[in-house]
Protein backbone atom coordinates (compact mmCIF):
# COMPACT_ATOMS: atom_id res chain seq x y z
CA UNK A 1 0.00 0.00 0.00
CA UNK A 2 2.65 2.42 0.69
CA UNK A 3 5.14 0.53 -1.70
CA UNK A 4 5.21 3.50 -3.87
CA UNK A 5 6.54 6.43 -0.68
CA UNK A 6 9.70 3.64 0.15
CA UNK A 7 10.74 3.50 -3.61
CA UNK A 8 10.30 6.99 -3.85
CA UNK A 9 12.86 7.91 -1.53
CA UNK A 10 15.74 6.02 -0.27
CA UNK A 11 16.75 4.22 2.92
CA UNK A 12 17.94 7.23 5.35
CA UNK A 13 21.47 5.79 5.68
CA UNK A 14 22.21 5.22 1.78
CA UNK A 15 20.85 8.69 1.16
CA UNK A 16 23.11 10.25 3.66
CA UNK A 17 26.29 8.25 2.90
CA UNK A 18 25.56 9.50 -0.75
CA UNK A 19 25.15 13.00 0.10
CA UNK A 20 28.66 12.50 2.63
CA UNK A 21 30.15 10.85 -0.20
CA UNK A 22 29.34 13.99 -2.44
CA UNK A 23 30.53 16.32 -0.13
CA UNK A 24 33.82 14.60 0.11
CA UNK A 25 34.42 14.84 -3.41
CA UNK A 26 34.49 19.24 -2.62
CA UNK A 27 37.46 20.34 -0.50
CA UNK A 28 36.75 23.10 0.10
CA UNK A 29 33.23 21.82 1.75
CA UNK A 30 35.36 19.81 4.11
CA UNK A 31 37.82 23.21 5.03
CA UNK A 32 34.39 25.04 5.83
CA UNK A 33 33.12 22.00 7.72
CA UNK A 34 36.63 21.83 9.46
CA UNK A 35 37.20 25.60 10.24
CA UNK A 36 33.18 25.92 11.73
CA UNK A 37 34.09 22.66 13.47
CA UNK A 38 37.33 23.83 14.74
CA UNK A 39 35.39 27.22 16.34
CA UNK A 40 32.43 25.43 17.99
CA UNK A 41 35.47 23.05 19.80
CA UNK A 42 37.02 26.38 20.58
CA UNK A 43 33.49 27.91 21.91
CA UNK A 44 32.95 24.79 23.91
CA UNK A 45 36.20 24.45 25.58
CA UNK A 46 36.35 28.31 26.19
CA UNK A 47 36.80 27.60 30.19
CA UNK A 48 39.32 25.18 29.72
CA UNK A 49 41.40 27.20 27.22
CA UNK A 50 40.61 30.58 29.69
CA UNK A 51 42.16 28.42 32.58
CA UNK A 52 45.21 27.28 30.69
CA UNK A 53 45.89 30.33 29.53
CA UNK A 54 45.28 31.87 33.01
CA UNK A 55 42.82 34.77 32.50
CA UNK A 56 38.95 34.98 32.01
CA UNK A 57 36.31 37.29 30.20
CA UNK A 58 35.66 39.91 32.70
CA UNK A 59 38.78 40.30 35.04
CA UNK A 60 40.11 43.73 34.44
CA UNK A 61 43.95 44.52 34.28
CA UNK A 62 43.86 48.55 34.63
CA UNK A 63 47.81 48.11 34.76
CA UNK A 64 48.30 46.56 31.02
CA UNK A 65 46.72 49.70 29.40
CA UNK A 66 48.16 53.16 29.06
CA UNK A 67 46.25 55.63 31.29
CA UNK A 68 47.59 58.92 29.61
CA UNK A 69 46.64 57.54 26.15
CA UNK A 70 43.32 57.31 26.89
CA UNK A 71 43.49 53.45 27.57
CA UNK A 72 45.39 52.05 24.72
CA UNK A 73 47.04 48.96 25.84
CA UNK A 74 50.71 49.00 26.17
CA UNK A 75 52.88 46.59 24.02
CA UNK A 76 53.14 45.54 20.55
CA UNK A 77 49.68 44.21 18.62
CA UNK A 78 47.45 45.59 21.59
CA UNK A 79 49.36 44.08 24.57
CA UNK A 80 50.26 40.54 23.29
CA UNK A 81 51.81 38.40 25.71
CA UNK A 82 52.30 35.22 27.03
CA UNK A 83 49.87 36.08 29.65
CA UNK A 84 47.16 37.39 26.95
CA UNK A 85 47.54 35.22 23.49
CA UNK A 86 45.95 37.33 21.73
CA UNK A 87 46.28 41.00 23.76
CA UNK A 88 43.67 43.04 26.09
CA UNK A 89 40.80 45.13 25.33
CA UNK A 90 41.03 48.98 24.58
CA UNK A 91 40.03 50.93 28.04
CA UNK A 92 39.63 47.93 30.62
CA UNK A 93 42.52 45.60 29.43
CA UNK A 94 40.29 42.22 29.28
CA UNK A 95 41.42 39.21 27.87
CA UNK A 96 40.73 39.31 24.17
CA UNK A 97 41.74 35.57 23.37
CA UNK A 98 38.51 34.43 26.01
CA UNK A 99 36.16 37.19 25.42
CA UNK A 100 36.59 36.16 21.50
CA UNK A 101 35.91 32.67 22.66
CA UNK A 102 32.57 33.22 24.97
CA UNK A 103 31.83 35.87 21.69
CA UNK A 104 32.09 32.95 19.72
CA UNK A 105 29.48 30.96 22.16
CA UNK A 106 27.18 33.56 21.91
CA UNK A 107 26.90 33.95 17.90
CA UNK A 108 26.78 30.28 17.23
CA UNK A 109 24.05 29.40 19.76
CA UNK A 110 22.03 32.19 19.00
CA UNK A 111 22.14 31.51 15.39
CA UNK A 112 21.44 27.61 15.24
CA UNK A 113 18.69 28.45 17.91
CA UNK A 114 17.06 31.05 15.73
CA UNK A 115 17.42 28.57 12.29
CA UNK A 116 15.71 25.91 14.42
CA UNK A 117 12.82 27.94 15.69
CA UNK A 118 12.53 29.50 12.34
CA UNK A 119 12.18 25.77 10.45
CA UNK A 120 10.49 24.81 13.41
CA UNK A 121 7.64 27.43 12.31
CA UNK A 122 8.00 27.49 8.86
CA UNK A 123 7.70 23.54 7.81
CA UNK A 124 4.31 23.74 10.45
CA UNK A 125 3.39 26.92 8.39
CA UNK A 126 4.38 25.67 5.12
CA UNK A 127 3.11 21.75 5.21
CA UNK A 128 -0.45 23.07 6.31
CA UNK A 129 -1.17 25.96 3.91
CA UNK A 130 0.66 23.42 1.20
CA UNK A 131 -1.31 20.14 2.51
CA UNK A 132 -4.72 22.03 4.08
CA UNK A 133 -7.66 23.19 2.12
CA UNK A 134 -7.75 26.53 -0.02
CA UNK A 135 -9.70 28.58 2.84
CA UNK A 136 -6.45 27.38 5.63
CA UNK A 137 -3.69 27.87 2.41
CA UNK A 138 -5.37 31.27 1.70
CA UNK A 139 -5.39 32.40 5.48
CA UNK A 140 -1.42 31.02 6.20
CA UNK A 141 -0.18 32.61 3.00
CA UNK A 142 -1.50 35.79 3.74
CA UNK A 143 0.32 35.59 7.26
CA UNK A 144 3.49 34.33 5.57
CA UNK A 145 3.77 37.63 2.82
CA UNK A 146 3.06 39.77 5.90
CA UNK A 147 5.80 38.14 7.90
CA UNK A 148 7.89 38.33 4.93
CA UNK A 149 7.21 41.91 4.33
CA UNK A 150 7.82 43.08 7.95
CA UNK A 151 11.15 45.19 8.21
CA UNK A 152 12.42 42.14 10.82
CA UNK A 153 15.62 44.17 12.05
CA UNK A 154 13.26 47.24 13.18
CA UNK A 155 11.08 45.04 14.74
CA UNK A 156 14.01 43.09 16.28
CA UNK A 157 15.14 46.49 17.62
CA UNK A 158 12.13 47.64 18.94
CA UNK A 159 11.04 43.84 21.09
CA UNK A 160 14.87 43.90 22.22
CA UNK A 161 14.67 47.49 23.64
CA UNK A 162 11.27 46.77 25.54
CA UNK A 163 12.10 43.62 27.41
CA UNK A 164 13.24 43.93 31.05
CA UNK A 165 16.83 43.93 31.14
CA UNK A 166 16.94 40.59 33.34
CA UNK A 167 15.52 38.83 30.35
CA UNK A 168 18.50 35.86 29.08
CA UNK A 169 19.61 37.90 26.06
CA UNK A 170 20.60 35.23 24.15
CA UNK A 171 17.06 33.13 24.34
CA UNK A 172 15.50 36.66 23.68
CA UNK A 173 17.49 36.87 20.78
CA UNK A 174 16.54 33.28 19.69
CA UNK A 175 13.02 33.92 20.23
CA UNK A 176 12.93 37.63 18.41
CA UNK A 177 14.67 36.42 15.09
CA UNK A 178 13.17 32.71 14.90
CA UNK A 179 9.36 34.27 15.53
CA UNK A 180 9.44 37.12 12.79
CA UNK A 181 11.65 35.40 9.97
CA UNK A 182 10.22 32.24 9.41
CA UNK A 183 7.93 33.53 6.38
CA UNK A 184 10.57 32.62 3.96
CA UNK A 185 10.83 28.74 5.01
CA UNK A 186 7.03 28.67 5.11
CA UNK A 187 7.16 29.48 1.41
CA UNK A 188 9.95 27.16 -0.02
CA UNK A 189 7.88 24.34 2.38
CA UNK A 190 4.97 25.19 0.64
CA UNK A 191 5.93 25.09 -2.83
CA UNK A 192 7.65 22.12 -2.13
CA UNK A 193 4.09 20.69 -0.90
CA UNK A 194 2.04 21.57 -3.34
CA UNK A 195 4.04 19.63 -5.79
CA UNK A 196 4.40 16.65 -3.87
CA UNK A 197 0.72 15.89 -2.92
CA UNK A 198 0.86 15.88 -6.60
CA UNK A 199 2.58 12.64 -6.66
CA UNK A 200 1.43 8.58 -7.26
CA UNK A 201 2.59 7.82 -3.24
CA UNK A 202 0.50 10.29 -1.84
CA UNK A 203 -2.80 9.50 -3.86
CA UNK A 204 -1.95 5.71 -3.15
CA UNK A 205 -1.23 6.53 1.04
CA UNK A 206 -4.80 8.11 0.54
CA UNK A 207 -6.63 5.50 -1.00
CA UNK A 208 -4.85 3.27 1.69
CA UNK A 209 -7.26 5.34 4.55
CA UNK A 210 -4.37 7.16 5.65
CA UNK A 211 -5.52 10.74 7.36
CA UNK A 212 -4.00 13.81 6.34
CA UNK A 213 -2.05 14.15 9.65
CA UNK A 214 -0.31 10.86 9.07
CA UNK A 215 0.39 11.16 5.08
CA UNK A 216 2.13 14.93 6.02
CA UNK A 217 4.12 13.40 8.48
CA UNK A 218 5.08 9.93 7.34
CA UNK A 219 4.89 11.01 3.24
CA UNK A 220 5.15 14.66 3.00
CA UNK A 221 8.10 15.50 5.42
CA UNK A 222 10.68 12.92 4.64
CA UNK A 223 10.47 14.35 0.76
CA UNK A 224 10.75 17.92 2.32
CA UNK A 225 14.15 16.87 4.27
CA UNK A 226 16.54 17.79 1.66
CA UNK A 227 15.22 21.65 0.98
CA UNK A 228 14.72 22.61 4.35
CA UNK A 229 18.17 21.54 5.26
CA UNK A 230 19.62 23.76 2.39
CA UNK A 231 17.60 26.53 3.43
CA UNK A 232 18.67 25.66 6.84
CA UNK A 233 22.42 26.41 6.13
CA UNK A 234 21.65 29.42 4.09
CA UNK A 235 19.68 30.78 7.22
CA UNK A 236 22.79 30.01 9.45
CA UNK A 237 24.79 32.51 8.14
CA UNK A 238 22.27 35.06 7.92
CA UNK A 239 21.05 34.95 11.63
CA UNK A 240 24.53 35.39 12.84
CA UNK A 241 25.02 38.71 10.88
CA UNK A 242 21.65 39.53 12.59
CA UNK A 243 22.74 38.50 15.68
CA UNK A 244 26.12 40.70 15.21
CA UNK A 245 24.10 43.84 14.06
CA UNK A 246 21.70 43.75 16.97
CA UNK A 247 24.79 43.82 19.51
CA UNK A 248 26.35 46.47 17.72
CA UNK A 249 23.49 48.34 17.83
CA UNK A 250 23.59 48.12 21.37
CA UNK A 251 20.18 46.30 22.08
CA UNK A 252 21.60 42.55 21.97
CA UNK A 253 24.10 40.72 24.40
CA UNK A 254 24.42 43.02 27.13
CA UNK A 255 27.78 43.98 29.02
CA UNK A 256 29.78 41.99 30.65
CA UNK A 257 28.49 39.02 28.10
CA UNK A 258 30.95 39.12 25.17
CA UNK A 259 29.39 39.16 21.39
CA UNK A 260 31.24 39.87 18.40
CA UNK A 261 29.10 42.39 17.34
CA UNK A 262 29.19 44.09 20.85
CA UNK A 263 33.29 44.34 20.33
CA UNK A 264 32.83 45.61 17.17
CA UNK A 265 30.83 48.37 18.38
CA UNK A 266 32.99 49.59 20.97
CA UNK A 267 35.56 48.86 18.51
CA UNK A 268 34.13 51.91 16.92
CA UNK A 269 36.52 54.77 18.75
CA UNK A 270 39.43 52.28 19.18
CA UNK A 271 40.30 51.29 15.19
CA UNK A 272 43.36 53.89 14.65
CA UNK A 273 45.00 53.38 18.01
CA UNK A 274 44.46 49.03 18.64
CA UNK A 275 43.49 47.87 15.14
CA UNK A 276 43.76 44.61 16.46
CA UNK A 277 41.07 45.17 19.01
CA UNK A 278 39.20 46.15 14.91
CA UNK A 279 40.76 43.04 13.48
CA UNK A 280 39.62 40.16 15.49
CA UNK A 281 36.58 40.02 15.92
CA UNK A 282 35.63 41.16 12.36
CA UNK A 283 37.89 38.59 10.78
CA UNK A 284 36.11 35.50 12.90
CA UNK A 285 33.31 36.91 12.00
CA UNK A 286 33.94 36.88 8.29
CA UNK A 287 35.27 33.52 8.28
CA UNK A 288 32.51 32.04 10.33
CA UNK A 289 29.94 33.59 7.90
CA UNK A 290 31.96 32.61 4.60
CA UNK A 291 32.58 28.70 5.83
CA UNK A 292 28.65 28.45 6.84
CA UNK A 293 27.84 29.53 3.11
CA UNK A 294 30.33 27.54 1.48
CA UNK A 295 29.73 25.02 3.17
CA UNK A 296 25.79 25.53 3.11
CA UNK A 297 26.61 25.75 -0.74
CA UNK A 298 27.98 22.09 -0.88
CA UNK A 299 25.26 20.78 1.01
CA UNK A 300 22.61 21.76 -1.19
CA UNK A 301 24.16 20.53 -4.53
CA UNK A 302 25.07 17.22 -2.29
CA UNK A 303 21.17 16.87 -1.62
CA UNK A 304 20.70 17.68 -5.54
CA UNK A 305 22.66 16.14 -7.79
CA UNK A 306 21.15 17.60 -10.88
CA UNK A 307 22.47 20.66 -9.70
CA UNK A 308 26.03 19.57 -10.22
CA UNK A 309 25.02 18.49 -13.24
CA UNK A 310 23.80 21.55 -14.60
CA UNK A 311 26.18 23.85 -13.32
CA UNK A 312 28.83 21.00 -15.51
CA UNK A 313 27.17 21.30 -18.32
CA UNK A 314 26.84 25.03 -18.00
CA UNK A 315 30.67 24.90 -17.81
CA UNK A 316 31.43 22.45 -20.50
CA UNK A 317 28.96 25.31 -22.93
CA UNK A 318 30.78 28.16 -21.62
CA UNK A 319 34.63 26.37 -22.21
CA UNK A 320 33.04 25.77 -25.97
CA UNK A 321 32.28 29.19 -26.65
Amino acid sequence: MLAPAAGATAPAAGAARQVWLRLRRRPSALVAAAVLGLLAVLAIAAPLLGSLEGQDANTYHDDLVDSARGGVPTGSFGGVSGDHWLGIEPGTGRDLFVRLLYGARISLLVAVGATVVQVAIGVAVGLAAGFGSRLLDGFLSRVTDVMVALPMLVLAIALTAVVPADFPRPLLLILVIGLLNWGSTARIVRAQTLSLKQLDFVAAARLGGSRTFRIARRELAPSLAAPVITFAAILLPSNIVIEASLSFLGVGVKPPTPSWGQMLSSAQIWFRADPMYVLLPAGLLFVTVLAFTVLGDAVRTALDPREASRLRIGTRKGAKR
